[in-house]
């Protein structure tokens, strides 16, 4: 494979959401590779040789870690609110979440895919008071960030403005605006879907994104979670006005609601703009709960074939929901110190270990759990030369196999709880990074012990426990194997593909 070919397993990395800028601890607490051909021997036991010979990290003390302390009200329209004063700059981020991704589309009208993708997009394109380039004015005439976004789950409207008065309280007018008097106009929807038919179009000439929608389809089957959160060619001509204001009322609702918010304010401050949000949003009823996906019973195989001379590769199954009991939450931990050692980002993994440097079949494989309202998907993501894909998919299997079978081991597990405990203070080195904690903790219903035990629960794994885990929760034999590329893998025998 030559180098060239970086480009395309990068962008499978970032499309996967398999990145390994994020810290393994970030990752574990919330849900791109830097590839390098080089034809050196790599001595993968001289950086650890190196850092022994280091006295002041041998005897460094325990890493001692303060998180933000979290103030917690309800506002007067029934809206739980997570706070946290952080006075270092003048700078305020807001988060507002509702129970309302795309998973909730079919409830509005029977394959109405893409329902909540086009309402988040309309929601900055005009309201009531403001047309669409007024509105767009006046968002950059106060120089802040205001978005809203849908994903399977959850429905973001994220606000970062400055402190002041002059432009936070214009900012919150702002947001309240497209909250409450959005118009869907059908113009500017006619326009949005003819955009986003083309960019549908052009998903068809990426094979990361056929892999990753082949494979939400043959997991989820008839699950909410199965379709793409940006709706399909045969759904979107399909969307029309009165389902977007139809979706905004059933579920941009207070009761449906929950807020983050993080900066330069006193408490009183953040109750009275947590008001101001909050009190013209109709009182409504909260999303009914997700049904449960059904795993597979055996192992699947989806060909998808593409005129490429590389094969993306996606494989994977069910995974975890999101964890709210401590137990459950060990757990958790526990799989992450152990998919870390097993298909973690970097190269101390065994996956990029065996099949980046070892057998030369890629610049990187990597492979991460998305726990979510219901049961998330556990994927493993890579691209390989054509006639070495069937090699790589058996590779990766037998390295995934001999983890379950023979275990992590104890010096494995001590490298990564302790990368996993030092990077832990990046989590919430941002504002930012601190609001996007407390929304999906108050999304998730989570206490605050889950952000402050996290050392603890790391603390606490065990190798016993770690391999255990693996196994209870890992099952390669009933994995689902999408593969995109020009040959089929599975008509090409492993002993016949070299």
């Amino acid at each position: 494979m030559t180098p060239k070919k970086s480009t395309i397993n990068l962008r499978v990395g970032v499309l996967l959401g398999l990145a390994v800028l994020v810290s393994p601890a970030y990752a574990e607490l919330a849900g791109a590779e830097d590839y390098r051909d080089s034809t050196a021997a790599i001595d993968t036991s001289a950086p650890i040789k190196a850092l022994s010979k280091l006295t002041s990290i041998d005897n460094a003390k325990p890493l001692k870690v303060t998180v933000p302390t979290i103030e917690h009200f309800t506002t007067a329209a029934g809206v739980p609110v997570s706070f946290v004063q952080a006075s270092t700059l003048p700078i305020v981020d807001i988060d507002l979440r509702f129970n309302a991704g795309s998973a909730r589309d079919g409830n509005i009208r029977t394959q109405g895919f893409g329902i909540a993708s086009m309402t988040a997009t309309m929601l900055t394109q005009g309201t009531e008071s403001l047309a669409e380039d007024d509105f767009t004015r006046a968002v950059e005439t106060l120089g802040i960030n205001l978005n809203s976004s849908a994903y399977k789950d959850m429905f973001i409207v994220s606000l970062r403005s400055l402190s002041d008065d002059e432009h936070l309280l214009p900012a919150i007018d702002l947001m309240t605006q497209m909250l409450t008097e959005a118009t869907f106009d059908p113009q500017i929807l006619a326009r949005n879907k003819a955009r986003l038919l083309v960019g549908l179009q052009q998903q068809k000439q990426d094979p990361s994104s056929l892999a990753s929608l082949a494979f939400d389809k043959a997991l989820y089957g008839s699950h909410p979670y199965a379709h793409p959160s940006s709706g399909t060619l045969e759904s979107v001509p399909s969307i029309e006005q009165k389902d977007l204001t139809a979706f905004q009322k059933r579920y941009l609702v207070a009761d449906n609601a929950t807020l983050a918010m993080t900066g330069n304010l006193t408490l009183a401050q953040a109750k009275a703009l947590a008001e101001d949000i909050t009190s013209d949003l109709p009182k409504g009823s909260a999303a009914a709960t997700l049904p449960e996906p059904k795993p597979l019973t055996q192992t699947e195989h989806i060909h998808i074939p593409f005129p490429s001379t590389q094969t993306t590769v996606l494989m994977g199954q069910l995974g975890s929901k999101r964890a709210t009991d401590p137990k459950e939450q060990q757990q958790q931990t526990n799989f992450a110190v152990g998919n870390e050692v097993l298909a973690g980002g970097d190269f101390n993994a065994r996956l990029m270990t065996e099949i980046r440097q070892n057998l030369g079949y890629t610049y990187g494989i990597s492979g991460a759990m998305n726990p979510m309202l219901t049961r998330g998907p556990y994927q493993i993501g890579f691209s390989t030369r054509n006639d070495k894909a069937r090699m790589a998919i058996d590779a990766s299997l037998a390295v995934i196999d001999d983890t379950l079978d023979n275990g992590i081991t104890k010096d494995e597990m001590a490298l990564t709880t302790d990368n996993m405990k030092n990077s832990f203070p990046m989590s919430f080195a941002s504002n930012a990074g601190i609001n996007g904690l407390l929304g999906m903790m108050n999304f998730y219903k989570l206490p605050d012990d889950y952000l402050t035990n996290y050392m603890s629960r790391i603390d606490d794994v065990s190798l016993h426990a770690v391999n255990q885990t693996l196994r209870d929760t890992l099952d390669p034999d009933k994995f689902l194997i999408v593969t995109v590329g020009q040959d089929n893998p599975w008509q090409t025998p492993a002993s016949k593909a070299n």
